[in-house]
């Protein structure tokens, strides 16, 4: 274990699986007697969680490396994440960076740390082969005291012809159901109301589970197991593939005393000739019919979407495709991501390239129809009492919380509500997007 101590600081680049994962190293560096501070203070060492998906991986690790170093020209630089196992040797060449560890590195932080000092060529790295990731480390986050991310799953077997994330975290592998319900009675202990579960690829939860490549339980068993721990008030599902989203656990969660009425399901495309050059594992038709089923059973349910534009072979009419598929869809809203060439992927090489003004244009087209479709489905939810959960941040002398179904309201800042759950009328629709509200007692002299 190192020797080294002193204080240390964290910033996490991407998604609720970094934030995961940075918190179990902070938890590390915590035990051991470092003491966590802000990234913008100074700090014996700044560990920065990088990710792939960005389209400016590169800039954006240089940037926060530079945070790092105004903020203390002598701290330790350490770069994690899909970024670093990706390219370790190019983040090593970066002014200011100690120490570079790959994916099955940076979990063993505390030896590398023993003995490191101030480099001023370039930085040591310490990556594997990403075959030789088969193994599983448990991870939980609390960014605030509302809610925590709890990863599941790790690791990715398809190959989608767009994503370098296989080559960053490796073969899909998964907790045991064992140690995802400790974290989870852990997280209930710390009077943290909502878990997000988060993964790679979670609809495939229980492969590998034990260092092999069979299912020793599915999905469907993980959600059953952990809707009956005791003192998590929400339970949120992040993202999961549409194929592997089974009707059964669509049921589950509509009955369920802890998981909410939302879903994120990535789409990519709503063109099945693109769908089949992404290599990904359904068509329109299993989508739509994932959507409808969940509207069945959920008429309120949140459904978010993932959509990429400006892929390869996508032209005007197979973007127009996407987006008439979209748009007679009854989701609540999209993450729209605008395609870039990654190298080692086989859409790098793919003719049909979209001009990048045009893959702009595409974006913009989707993002204003992600927020009309927001609006469309907050105005659906007006008039109705629902729980809200509050967040702890103050801004601007108001506070701010999501329903159950995701909606997003908030009221004048009382630091007696934060982190508790209230059951309000929602109101009207703000200029921000968010949606102001009753107290449940001016709720009912209303109606009475």
């Amino acid at each position: 274990m190192s020797t080294f101590h002193g204080t240390a600081a964290f910033h996490t680049l991407g998604c609720k699986l970094n934030f995961a994962e940075t918190s179990t190293i902070a938890r590390q560096l915590t035990d051991a007697g470092y003491d966590k501070v802000s990234f913008d203070e100074k700090a014996d060492v700044y560990v920065i969680n990088t990710c792939s998906v960005t389209e400016n991986a590169d800039r954006e690790c240089k940037l926060h490396v530079k945070r790092a170093m105004k903020a203390n020209p002598e701290g330790l630089v350490v770069i994690v994440g899909c970024y670093a196992q990706l390219k370790p040797e190019e983040i090593s060449q970066i002014d200011g960076v100690d120490l570079v560890l790959g994916a099955k590195e940076k979990f063993n932080i505390l030896s590398y740390l023993d003995d490191l000092e101030k480099r001023e060529n370039e930085g040591i790295v310490h990556s594997c082969e990403i075959e030789e990731t088969d193994f599983f480390i448990g991870s939980y986050s609390i960014g605030d005291r509302t809610r925590a991310f709890l990863k599941v799953q790790d690791g990715c077997d398809y190959k989608c012809t767009y994503c370098t994330i296989p080559l960053a975290r490796g073969i899909s592998r998964s907790d045991t159901i064992e140690n995802v319900l400790k974290n989870a009675k852990e997280i209930a202990g710390r009077d943290i109301k909502e878990i997000v579960l988060t993964g790679v690829n979670i609809g495939d939860y229980g492969k590998g589970e034990f260092g092999n490549k069979k299912h020793e339980h599915t999905f469907l068993d993980l959600i059953s197991e952990l809707d009956q721990v005791e003192g998590i008030e929400r339970i949120r599902i992040s993202s999961i593939e549409p194929n592997l989203l089974k009707d059964e656990s669509i049921e589950l969660v509509s009955r369920s005393k802890s998981f909410v009425p939302h879903f994120h399901i990535p789409l990519q495309s709503g063109c099945d000739d693109l769908l089949k050059k992404m290599k990904r594992r359904y068509l329109t038709k299993l989508y739509n019919n994932r959507v409808n089923k969940i509207r069945e059973v959920m008429p309120d349910a949140a459904i978010g979407v993932d959509v990429i534009v400006g892929f390869p072979g996508e032209t005007e009419e197979k973007f127009m495709e996407t987006y008439n598929f979209l748009n007679e869809l009854p989701i609540t809203y999209l993450h729209v991501f605008t395609y870039s060439e990654r190298e080692n992927t086989e859409a790098a090489d793919m003719d049909g390239v979209v001009p990048i003004p045009e893959r702009k244009k595409r974006n913009k087209m989707l993002r204003i129809l992600s927020e009309k479709k927001k609006m469309a489905f907050y105005q659906t939810q007006l008039g109705k009492t629902l729980p809200v959960l509050w967040e702890h941040e103050n801004k601007d002398g108001k506070m701010f919380g999501f329903t159950e179904n995701y909606v997003r309201v908030q009221k004048d800042f009382d630091p007696a509500f934060v982190n508790q759950i209230e059951f309000l009328n929602l109101e009207k629709i703000l200029s921000d997007g968010t949606v102001s509200v009753q107290s449940s007692f001016e709720s009912f002299l209303a109606k009475a």
